[in-house]
């Protein structure tokens, strides 16, 4: 038999075959963006995305934010179906409607605000949480409503707000309306605040712009996660603006704790103990009073 003649008839086509993308191969390592360790994804999650290698707090979605602060089942979701419209036509590179859009696909939200309560620890709390993921946790029309409701509610049931920030600041494509809702949350949390009702803030990384120039930093207790980057305009607008150098660090949660800026900063494998301690302090104080 001629082996050469034997496969000269077999042929392969290779573009019937379905070659994987760079998206869709499946990986099971994670690289740490500060200390650059290679680690199994397995080994992350279950250190809540934290680098077991240096510490490093890796983002997360609001989705699995939720699961490691509230008890297991107790989380009730409200306003869901409340969502972004467009009154001023926006369209930069898109289309306003058309980045929207967009950021629902990728999250499967219609805002960058999950609001809802659950139990921390078997304590009752209504909870705010930010996702970054939703065009960069920006602060617009909706996402200042689910507050106010949230709010509302905490009044109503006589229980403490947790908001769990995660932005670049106001949504630019709301303009006015956008930056309308820094004043409108901030009177709401005072309304709060005459009720002597606890008002917890969880800085994570980033918390820009007019998030931090608002509700971020008006808790009884404001809290961040290590290394998280805090603070109102970028580094180097900062730097164009008062024309010197900046101190290394200067708009990270350590070094705003150093500066009394903020109250503690506490690891995320910490944090649910944390809040369930101080709602029960607050509870047990506003009781006495």
């Amino acid at each position: 038999m001629d082996l050469k003649n034997l496969f000269s008839k077999i042929t392969f086509d290779s573009s019937k075959k379905e070659q994987p993308t760079k998206s869709d191969a499946p990986t099971h390592w994670i690289k740490c963006p500060e200390c650059s360790a290679l680690m199994f994804f397995k080994e992350v999650e279950n250190q809540n995305n934290i680098c077991p290698k240096c510490n490093f707090h890796m983002r997360i979605g609001a989705k699995r934010r939720v699961e490691i602060l509230a008890d297991a089942g107790s989380f009730i979701e409200y306003d869901s179906d409340l969502k972004p419209i467009d009154p001023l036509k926006f369209v930069d590179k898109k289309s306003y409607k058309k980045r929207v859009e967009e950021a629902f696909k990728k999250t499967g939200r219609n805002s960058a605000v999950v609001s809802g309560e659950c139990t921390i620890n078997a304590v009752p709390v209504q909870i705010v949480v930010f996702d970054f993921a939703f065009m960069g946790g920006s602060l617009g029309s909706v996402e200042g409503e689910k507050i106010v409701r949230a709010v509302d509610r905490a009044m109503e049931k006589q229980q403490g707000l947790i908001i769990i920030s995660a932005s670049g600041g106001a949504r630019m494509q709301e303009s006015t309306f956008s930056l309308m809702q820094m004043a409108k949350t901030s009177a709401a949390l005072k309304r709060m605040d005459k009720a002597n009702l606890p008002f917890i803030s969880v800085l994570t990384d980033p918390t820009l712009g007019g998030v931090s120039a608002s509700f971020a930093f008006l808790g009884d207790i404001i809290m961040a996660e290590p290394g998280a980057l805090v603070g109102f305009a970028g580094q180097r607008v900062i730097k164009q603006t008062i024309g010197a150098d900046l101190p290394e660090g200067f708009q990270r949660a350590e070094f705003l704790l150093e500066k009394g800026s903020i109250d503690m900063v506490v690891n995320r494998n910490d944090m649910k103990k944390t809040l369930s301690d101080l709602l029960t302090m607050f509870s047990k104080t506003s009781n006495v009073s």
